[in-house]
This record gives C-alpha cells, structure tokens and sequence, in this order.
C-alpha cells in the first residue's frame, strides 16, 4: 500500500502525465511510499475512484488541466463522500488560477498553485507529521532549477515503447501573447544543458525515438537549440521524431543549417502565427515580425524536410472574418503541411480576460472556455468558424486529400472552403463520423455542384487520393444536391 498517490485523468492513452514524474522524481524519502496513477477520460469516475482506494492511501494529488477538470471534480467528490479522511491536494495550471470560482476546491483539503514540482514533497511531510498547513490555498515558490531532479527516469518501458515522451530543456516565456498562460512569466528558466543532454542519452539509449519538448520558446536561446539539435543528428536514425514549438521570426542561418539536415519524417515545428493582423497582433500584446516570419516559413519549405505545423486563432479580440480569412489565405499561400485552425479559449488566469467587456468577448463557462462570440463575430458566424476548422482537420490536415484539396481551394481558399464546410453541414448535420468512403462522395458533389469544379477534374483528383488512401472498391459520388 502506497500512503501518497499521485493521480491525473489524461485525454488519451498515449499521453503520459509529465507534471506527475516530475513530483515524483522529487518526492526525496517519500518517494518509496508514493506512487503515479494515471487514467483517461475513458473511464468511468466510480471506477477510479475504487483502484484509489485500494491503495489506502493517507494524501492523493491530483493534476488538473483544462480537458480533465470535470472528470476529476466527480472523482474527488467520489473520494470524499467514501473516505473523507483521506488528505486531496489539487494542483495544476486549472486550478492555480481563479480558483475561487471551482467547486472542486470547495471539496479538496489543498491547493497548490504554481509550480510545485518541490513544494508538493514538502506539503506531504507537513501532512503525514500532522502539521497541517493553515490554509487551503498554497502558493509553491519558485523552484530552483538546478535542485530540481529530472523525471525521465521514471518513465517506464511501457511508456518509452508506446506513449508520448515529453521533455524540457527550458521554462517560461519572454512574450506576453495575453491568450497564453505563459504571458504571466517573467522570463525564461534553463536547465543545465549539459545534465540534460545526458538524460536524453539515458532515454535514448533506453529505445525513446519520439521526442516531444513541451519549451514554448525553443529557438530563443539559439546555443542551446544548436547544441540540442547536434545530439539528436548524431543520434539519427529511421525511427528519430522530435517536435519542437519555435518562434517563428527567429530563424539565424545556424539553425537553418542544422534544420536542412534532418530528414523527411524525423521533425515537426510548432509555429504559432494566431494572425497577421498587425493591429490584432499589438491588441493582445504579441510581438511577431511578419516579413521574417514569412521568409522563416518559406525557407523551410524550400530548404527543409521538416513538417510545419502552424497554428491560427479564430475570435480575437478586434478580428472579424475578414481578417481572419486574409491570415488564413496568407497562411495556406506559405503551404505548411498543417494548419490548426483553434478556437480562441479564455484560459483561467490569461490576460486575454482583459479584452472582455470592450469587444463583446462572450465564453463558454464549462471547459474548455472557447469562444461564442465578439463584437466582430456574432454566434452563428462563430459555429460556422468551428465547423470549419472541424472540417479541415478532417479534409486539409488528414493529409488524404492532397490532390483534390486544391480544387477546393481555388484561388481564393478562405471563402471556398467555408463554402465547402457550410454544404458539408447542410448535407450531414455531422462533424464527426463521417465514414472515409462517404467523404469521398460528399467532396463530389461539392466540388462539381457548389465549388464549380467540371465533374471530370473533381473525379480524376478524387480517384487519385481514393486510391492512395487505401480503400478498397470505389467511392459512390454523392449526386442528389
């Protein structure tokens, strides 16, 4: 029987709870008696509640996020109504901020805010030599990173082989986008490079090939980032992935040198553009030099294998659907092989809050607090926007449409494509679940019906990426418009 158990809910299987090794890892001599418990949103809250429970555990934490909070919110009102005596402590970005307002801390013994990757250990000691600490609400220092122990090794076998393996060499943001929780930030926080090179060898030489850093600004330090990237070339092989979140107006020829170097499928770059709205861009304090960002963006698509994943926010403050289509057509001219197209989400704590009252900004209240609408953007308009961006993860960013996609696209791709999402929904009142095979046929007659596309065009590029997709038979092309 473990007395700690440390616990989170993640979105799928192959996520794996980094903030818990963490904890874990610095647990000092209550690392023996502490264990990681990790779930997804799968299972049933009664159910978790019961494997908890057979711990016998004195002191739970829980990791809360924004995907989680509801599920984990059932868990502990579980936990509390079997065996009240047990010690809950909440920690996590949801919890850390605006916490006032949660029910689930109503419930909790603990919260802890910040990072507590020291801070929980020491809460735990207090607990178990019964000096309970005054008051709910705990407010961990600032960890040192240098007295902060690495957590890789505490990933398992299973996790290296079949989950997400998430590393950091750095913390913190120097930027102040006001939708990022890392706006509140003052600076950034490196770890020893040295020490955590050698800790990616340990991971490396234990069979870890997919390597995703969490860093929001990988490239901003560029020794570090040229240090880390020579590792991994000498460390390359077929099965190699890494995938790093840049800056994308920071791209000195030392980095491009390096990045020209990896192969096709061996890299992925997060580029967060959100718009080009330069007046937009100042509103929420991001501070982003177009021209270098858009040489930056066309470079590595002339120069290098590296796959870009870039990312757009509909429902800013000051942006209507105008200027989000210029953004969108600017961005689809540059041609990542990705674009996220999200919902703008009032995280707890962001200072994007600020822009409420004087642009209309209306959120959801539940999770994960996506936007309703704005001043620019009414409510209709902003369901159409998230159709659409449904949609083209299904269509653009499947990747299995590569042929066909600019047809749909045409030269003018905003507005094409919001047709093509207006007629999908019109015809299906779906947007999930729609079968590969009936895609195929809906794109048929949208092409050839609304999007003016000569039936031939549309069914040779069709037939192409048909068969490329590996179905089997032939597709039925959906006529009755």
């Amino acid at each position: 029987m473990s007395k700690i158990v440390l616990c989170t809910i993640n979105a799928r299987y192959i996520h794996s709870a980094f903030g818990l090794r963490y904890l874990y890892a610095n647990m000092g001599d209550l690392r023996q008696e502490t264990v990681i418990r990790e779930f997804t949103l799968e299972v049933w809250p009664a159910d978790i509640a019961e494997q908890l429970l057979s711990e016998s555990p004195e002191i739970i934490g829980f990791g809360v996020y924004i995907w989680n909070l509801e599920q984990i919110s059932r868990v502990v009102g579980l936990l509390k109504t079997i065996k009240p005596d047990i010690k809950i402590i909440l920690g996590g970005p949801e919890v850390s901020y605006e916490w006032d307002s949660l029910p689930v801390v109503s419930i909790a013994d603990y919260v802890i805010t910040g990072q507590a990757d020291l801070y929980f250990a020491e809460v735990c000691r207090q607990l178990i030599q019964d000096r309970s600490p005054t008051t709910k609400i705990l407010a961990s220092p600032l960890p040192d990173l240098e007295s902060v122990v690495f957590p890789y090794g505490h990933y398992t076998d299973e996790d290296i082989a079949n989950r997400v393996i998430y590393v950091e060499a750095s913390r913190g943001c120097p930027f102040k986008c006001e939708f990022c929780l890392s706006a509140l930030d003052k600076t950034t926080w490196d770890f020893d490079l040295d020490a955590f090179l050698r800790e990616m060898q340990m991971l490396h030489d234990r069979g870890a090939r997919r390597f995703k850093f969490v860093d929001r600004t990988f490239n901003l330090h560029i020794d570090s980032a040229v240090a880390i990237l020579e590792f991994f070339l000498k460390h390359l092989d077929e099965q190699l992935f890494l995938h790093f979140e840049v800056i994308p107006d920071r791209l000195p020829d030392r980095l491009r040198d390096l990045l020209a170097r990896f192969p096709a499928g061996s890299m992925q770059l997060e580029v967060g553009i959100q718009t080009f709205n330069a007046e937009v861009q100042s509103l929420i304090s991001r501070r982003q030099n177009r021209e270098k960002t858009v040489s930056n963006l066309y470079w590595l698509r002339q120069h290098s294998h590296v796959h870009i994943h870039a990312d757009l926010i509909v429902g800013l403050p000051g942006e209507d659907i105008e200027s989000l289509g210029r953004s969108f057509d600017e961005l689809v001219a540059l041609r990542p092989q990705e674009i996220q197209v999200g919902m703008l989400k009032r995280l707890r704590g962001s200072p994007i809050s600020r822009h409420t009252k004087a642009y209309q900004m209306r959120y959801n209240p539940a999770p994960p607090y996506n936007i309703l609408s704005t001043g620019c953007i009414d409510f209709p308009t902003m369901q159409r926007l998230g159709r659409f961006a449904r949609y083209w993860d299904m269509i653009a960013n499947s990747g299995r449409f590569g042929t066909s996609l600019p047809l749909v696209l045409g030269d003018a791709p905003f507005d094409r494509f919001l047709s093509l999402s207006d007629w999908l929904y019109q015809r299906t009142g779906q947007l999930h679940r729609i079968a590969l095979k009936r895609l195929f046929g809906l794109l048929w007659g949208c092409l050839t019906s609304r999007l003016g596309v000569h039936p031939d065009a549309a069914g040779d590029a069709l037939n192409k990426d048909y068969a490329a997709s590996g179905l089997k038979g032939k597709y039925i092309p959906d006529t009755e418009y």
